[in-house]
């Protein structure tokens, strides 16, 4: 999908996102920070300690930017896409947990590393 093309639906912009993460690792640190965020939300409720909620997008994004900076080499889907790019952590998440990722959009390894 070239950079001038606008994506119109979560339909069309998943397989997109999903090509964005073809990296293991990428897709991994995406996982951890998810994880993390989740525990920090159930933590911070359940003790009342609403300040830490400033750090659930440290800890969500900035385990992802890792990924997209160091392994995937690519500019984070987030920054042109928010909102799809934020529903789609969680469909990506929740399909790695079920196996049920859909890995036919991935870009081979020897795409990813060209970059």
């Amino acid at each position: 999908m070239s950079e001038e093309t606008r994506i119109s639906s979560f339909k069309e912009f998943y397989p997109f996102y999903l090509a964005e993460h073809s990296n293991k690792t990428c897709r991994v640190l995406h996982y951890i920070g998810s994880s993390l965020v989740i525990a920090l939300l159930v933590y911070a409720l359940a003790t009342s300690q609403y300040t830490l909620l400033w750090l659930l997008p440290v800890v969500g994004y900035g385990f992802a930017w890792v990924g997209h900076f160091f392994y995937e080499h690519n500019k984070p889907a987030t920054f042109k896409y928010p909102l799809y790019s934020f529903i789609s952590d969680w469909v990506m998440l929740a399909q790695a947990i079920t196996g049920t990722l859909p890995k036919e959009h991935f870009r081979s390894e020897s795409q990813t590393s060209a970059h």
